[in-house]
């Protein structure tokens, strides 16, 4: 018993929303001059949860004979729009819109749309002229001829470009190594010399003149490059006269083995074995002395390069700047004639 009550009371509220919806149908403006638009709006009063259906129209479709649908909108679930055109002058009348509420079919009102065409004078005939044929542009010179200019200027830069391409390609790069050459510290040449010396066993040789000069030449070319002066063109003297004024230690052994040596070598005097011994253990002691350590035992040589090669470096370097250059000039160029030719066809 109590489903068929709810039966009869869901029939009775379905009866009650047909009862209730409506349908409506406007147009605005319902007169238009041929080619303007109108719009038809429907509406549906209806509950908010009531489904509707309204009819559909494709683009282009004609509503009747000589009135076109061009656009349909739904701004709302309740309201349909259609907009509207005509090339015919004329009175149409549209027929009612049927619009499904829950299922049941409601039809609007009918509608008229009168469309009204242009009033031409028929005895001014020859004022007007008929539809033309499609008419060729004609050609100016003046709308092509920058792009043509720039073009032929295009041309060139790039034949220009190739051709300094070539002539840096003919241009060998210069290629420079740099050379990190190991050197003796000073004290270790000088200290070599007299290893060299001593297995020449120059001490206990006849020839002290030769002795004494490789002695003192090793020592003079220690103390030039030691304190930077030129030792090897000065005088025994004038070598210790210097000494004194750049290094305060005691200089008597090497004053007097510069004063037996110039005796040997110029005075032809005499040395015993032990005085030759003595000699050059003080020239030892010298350098020991004097030495300097922890000094950097590599220099690094860069060539150096003849006038030839450094206006070849040159002309290579201003070869690059300017082909870069021009392929710059050249892009844009490009991309302009590009543009012009564009807007031009567009």
């Amino acid at each position: 018993m109590r489903r068929i009550l709810t039966i009869i009371y869901l029939i009775t509220s379905a009866l009650y929303l047909f009862a209730q919806a409506s349908v409506e149908a406007k147009i605005s403006p319902i007169e238009m001059m041929i080619g303007e638009q109108a719009q038809v709006t429907v509406s549906v009063q209806a509950d908010e949860n009531a489904k509707v259906e309204f009819p559909t129209f494709k683009p282009r479709e004609m509503l009747v004979p000589g009135v076109e649908v061009l656009d349909t909108k739904s701004p709302t679930a309740h309201t349909l729009v259609l907009t509207l055109t005509s090339f015919d002058g004329n009175l149409y009348h549209l027929p009612p819109f049927k619009v499904k509420v829950n299922g049941k079919e409601l039809e609007t009102a009918d509608l008229a749309l009168k469309v009204v065409e242009v009033e031409v004078d028929t005895t001014k005939m020859d004022q007007f002229y008929g539809p033309k044929d499609v008419q060729d542009v004609p050609f100016q010179w003046s709308d092509l001829s920058l792009s043509f200019w720039l073009s032929v200027l295009l041309l060139v830069l790039i034949a220009l470009n190739y051709y300094l391409y070539l002539r840096l390609r003919d241009n060998k790069p210069i290629i420079t190594h740099i050379k990190i050459v190991k050197r003796l510290l000073p004290h270790q040449k000088a200290m070599k010399e007299i290893e060299q010396i001593k297995a020449d066993k120059m001490v206990s040789s006849e020839n002290q003149k030769e002795y004494y000069t490789k002695l003192t030449d090793t020592l003079r070319r220690y103390i030039e490059e030691r304190y930077g002066f030129s030792a090897m063109e000065m005088t025994s003297t004038e070598i210790i006269e210097r000494l004194m004024q750049t290094d305060q230690q005691s200089l008597d052994e090497l004053r007097q083995l510069f004063m037996t040596a110039d005796l040997v070598k110029f005075a032809k005097y005499s040395t015993m074995i032990n005085e030759n011994d003595a000699n050059l253990v003080s020239a030892i002691d010298f350098i020991n002395q004097t030495k300097l350590e922890n000094q950097p035992t590599e220099t690094v040589e860069k060539p150096q390069l003849s006038e030839a090669d450094q206006r070849s470096q040159n002309e290579r370097r201003v070869l690059k700047t300017v082909i870069w250059s021009l392929v710059a000039v050249s892009v844009a160029l490009f991309g302009y004639v590009l543009y012009n030719v564009y807007q031009l066809i567009y």
